[in-house]
């Protein structure tokens, strides 16, 4: 039932730019206009990377809870393996640089699941002559979690990093402490991605 609410939530959002386009009148052509034509350029890269990129598997595995913004009995109760499955598409553009669409599904800190449909663009930094690169980027997500929102999906932007080759990375998104309470603090998840 969570999935479906999530995808049905992925694809409204994703969809969204084509109702946009029609609506315009005189007085709001202008705003409108802005508007659509930002829903329509999303619409066509979500489309571009969905039929020209490559496919990904990611395996999440550890979402690291900052020591410092938890109380030590707090972390006994969190779970930091966050194991999950998640596939995606990847497009290199002209510029080297990474665009990703997403759907990916973790444990969450108190293992329940922690469902998520997103898009994500990073900056790719080359390692000499190694093979190896650095992406650092962003994600946005619509995300779905029993203990936020009685598990209706609410987008959130957060940053990415990776490291590896173009086909298989560690990567890393960091959650920052939004509270300033003790017991409400900072995550780090680390998942791998594998080109299939």
């Amino acid at each position: 039932m969570q999935v479906k609410r999530l995808l049905l939530s992925a694809l409204t959002s994703l969809t969204i730019a084509a109702p946009l386009a029609v609506i315009s009148t005189p007085a709001s052509a202008g705003a409108w206009s802005t508007v659509s034509d930002w829903g329509s350029e999303a619409a066509d890269q979500f489309r571009l990377i969905r039929d020209q990129g490559s496919t990904d598997l990611y395996l999440s595995g550890y979402a690291h809870h900052g020591r410092n913004t938890y109380t030590k009995e707090r972390l006994d109760e969190l779970n930091e393996k966050a194991w999950g499955l998640g596939i995606g598409r990847r497009l290199r553009d002209e510029r080297g640089n990474d665009d990703i669409i997403y759907l990916l599904g973790i444990s969450d800190s108190h293992k329940k699941p922690q469902l998520m449909a997103g898009y994500a663009h990073e900056w790719i930094y080359p390692v000499g002559k190694t093979g190896l690169e650095l992406g650092l980027g962003y994600t946005a997500i619509l995300m779905s979690r029993q203990d936020y929102f009685g598990g209706v999906p609410f987008p959130i932007a957060l940053p990415l990093g990776s490291i590896g080759t173009r086909d298989i990375k560690l990567r890393a998104s960091y959650v920052p402490r939004l509270s300033q309470k003790k017991g409400n603090g900072d995550v780090l998840l680390m998942f791998v991605s594998m080109g299939i």
